[in-house]
């Protein structure tokens, strides 16, 4: 499949070959919401807590006797109806941890990947070569039509591009080989450089080809 390269002042400068196993996959949406779902799980630190009623500070003599004040029956001030009392079923801390399968994540990552392409929602640039000022990448992701919601993803960790981004609402970048899931779908664009599509194909498609053959056989 070929989509085109564009200049960054927004024009299409030339065309590249990329990679059906990777850019044209079709959509598995069980999967994607599977390990999205399990991304967003492992994201939780599970550190929540309340006290019971036996962990409350405080007396367990009963507050006055049983009959004949006319009051409620009560128990002791950690009782759960009680304000400053134990709560009752409150968080307590766990551990969210879901084991995806790799070849589970890898498939779900490819699907969002060929979704962006289809739905023309994944523009590819040569290079980023900017000084590292916000105005620069503003006026390039505008010319883009990326302005809004973007993910820049480049080969690795390019400081100019950290620099002239992170101060822009709605824009995150992000080196070829830590995009997930939940990364591509929470944005509305994706803005790769050639290298780092090379490097997504290099993950994820020669190696997937590599396991089919050898379990085939």
């Amino acid at each position: 499949m070929q989509i085109p390269v564009y200049s960054l002042t927004g024009e299409v400068a030339d065309h590249i070959e990329i990679s059906d196993q990777v850019f044209a996959v079709p959509f598995n949406e069980g999967v994607v919401h599977q390990v999205m779902v399990g991304q967003l799980a492992n994201a939780r630190q599970g550190t929540a807590s309340t006290k019971t009623r036996s962990e409350v500070q405080g007396s367990s003599r009963k507050l006055f006797r049983q009959k004949g004040t006319g009051q409620a029956r009560a128990g002791g001030r950690r009782s759960p109806t009680r304000r400053g009392g134990g709560i009752i079923f409150g968080p307590r801390p766990r551990d969210y941890q879901q084991d995806t399968p790799r070849k589970m994540r890898r498939l779900a990552l490819k699907c969002v990947l060929s979704a962006k392409v289809k739905d023309e929602e994944l523009k590819v640039v040569q290079e980023l070569k900017l000084e590292p000022k916000t105005k620069y990448m503003v006026q390039i992701l505008s010319a883009l039509g990326a302005d809004s919601s973007a993910l820049v993803v480049t080969d690795g960790p390019e400081e100019h591009v950290i620099k002239a981004s992170r101060n822009i609402k709605g824009i995150k970048t992000m080196p070829a080989n830590l995009l997930s899931v939940i990364d591509i779908l929470s944005c509305k664009m994706i803005l790769m450089t050639v290298s780092a599509v090379r490097r997504v194909e290099e993950l994820w498609g020669e190696k997937i080809a590599e396991e089919v053959s050898d379990a085939s056989v």
